[in-house]
C-alpha cells in the first residue's frame, strides 16, 4: 500500500524558513515532487526529483528552494528560505509509482508566511 506522509509545515515570518519532509513507502518511484495551491489559485509545482536526482524548479522558487532526497528510505525534504507571504499555501508531496506508473498523492501540509 502507498503511502505518503508529510511533514514540517506551520506559520513562519517572512524572510524565515521551513523544512518539509516527505516519506514515501509502499513501491519505487520513479520520481516525488511537491506542489502547492494557495487560495483561491490553480496548484503549482514547485520542484520535483526523479530516481537519478535529476530536479526541476518551479520559476516561483529558483534560488531559494532546495529538494533532498534519501533514497534508503524514500524521503524527501523541502528546504525553504527567504519566504514570502505568497509562498502561502497547501503544500502536497507526489510521487510516481515505477512499478504501476500510477501517481500519488500525500493529504497536504499548510505553510503560512506572514508578513
Amino acid at each position: 500500500q502507498v503511502q505518503l506522509v508529510e511533514s514540517g509545515g506551520g506559520l513562519v515570518q517572512a524572510g524565515g524558513s521551513l523544512r518539509l519532509s516527505c516519506v514515501a513507502s509502499g513501491s519505487i518511484f520513479s520520481f516525488i515532487a511537491w506542489y502547492r495551491q494557495a487560495p483561491g489559485k490553480q496548484r503549482e509545482l514547485v520542484v520535483f526529483i526523479t530516481s537519478g536526482s535529476t530536479t526541476n524548479y518551479g520559476d516561483s522558487v529558483k534560488g531559494r528552494i532546495a529538494i533532498s532526497r534519501e533514497n534508503t528510505n524514500n524521503t524527501v525534504y523541502l528546504q525553504m528560505n527567504s519566504l514570502k507571504p505568497e509562498d502561502t499555501g497547501d503544500y502536497h508531496c507526489a510521487a510516481r509509482s515505477a512499478v504501476s506508473d500510477r501517481d500519488y498523492w500525500g493529504p497536504g501540509n499548510q505553510v503560512t508566511v506572514s508578513s
